[in-house]
């Protein structure tokens, strides 16, 4: 199995923010950072000033799935790729996630398909492409990402969390498309929470590369316990809010101070 990475989540809406933001998770600690290209349509709202019966004031920012989505045009897609291509020095991950699969790319698969050919031709190192990607159009971006040496995760998201039997299922035969396995799903309650555990625990002596994931309460478990659950990847964020364990996610230098801890 790969040594275990940290993955940070470029989390930015403009390219000169998420070329920094790649820069600062390179400092604290990421391996390597996902360059979410979708995100640049996203339209991010002023936080709302909040103040409490004390008479203390936070700014509290609105849930991401309420901001709006801008239309195609509002990126010049050649020039952001060129900008975040030459501007990134960590090693690098390209994914523009429709919305279909929980992200926010405006246009149509075609449309976005030719965005993925693009970052190719410019000699990324990681590419994303989910499972649902039509298999004739999959056999060509993975001939393009082989021919340059570009490593292929293969993932899937899913709004509910399946048994842990299903999701080690699909990880081991989707091993074939791609160097590194992605399963991510929404978690409503604790059972959700162990079924990506058990998964985990089920692929750990196997010889499949993976990351399994969830977002919502008790995401974060197979995060924090990733090396003992053999997993390769673990994505992490730059934010610090308290919330985050709430959305299941966990902060870069907070996931290796863990490990830390924990003596893993």
């Amino acid at each position: 199995m790969a040594e275990l990475k940290v993955c940070v989540s470029l989390e930015s809406t403009t390219v000169d923010e998420m070329v920094d933001e790649a820069a600062r998770a390179n400092l604290s600690g990421a391996d390597m950072v996902e360059i979410r290209f979708d995100r640049l349509w996203l339209d991010k709202p002023e936080p709302e000033i909040v103040e409490d019966e004390n008479g203390r004031t936070r700014e509290v920012m609105s849930l991401e799935n309420t901001w709006a989505v801008n239309d195609l045009e509002h990126v010049e897609i050649d020039a952001a790729l060129d900008r975040l291509v030459e501007g990134i020095q960590a090693e690098a991950m390209f994914t523009v996630r429709g919305q279909g699969q929980g992200g926010f790319f405006p246009g149509t698969e075609e449309q976005r398909i030719a965005i993925l050919d693009s970052a190719l031709a410019r000699g990324i190192q990681w590419v994303d492409l989910e499972a649902d990607i039509d298999e004739s159009i999959r056999e060509g971006l993975v001939a393009k990402a082989r021919d340059a040496k570009i490593s292929i995760v293969v993932s899937r998201h899913e709004a509910a969390t399946p048994g842990a039997e299903d999701i080690a299922t699909w990880v081991k035969d989707s091993a074939g498309h791609g160097d590194l396995v992605k399963f991510c799903s929404m978690i409503s309650n604790p059972s959700d929470a162990l079924q990506l555990v058990q998964a985990s625990l089920d692929l750990k002596d196997g010889d499949v590369e993976f990351s399994i994931m969830g977002l919502g309460q008790g995401g974060d478990w197979t995060r924090l316990h990733a090396p003992v659950m053999g997993q390769s990847l673990v994505y992490a964020t730059m934010r610090t809010e308290y919330a985050l364990k709430d959305e299941g996610r966990i902060n870069v230098r907070d996931v290796r101070d863990a490990w830390q801890l924990l003596e893993y």
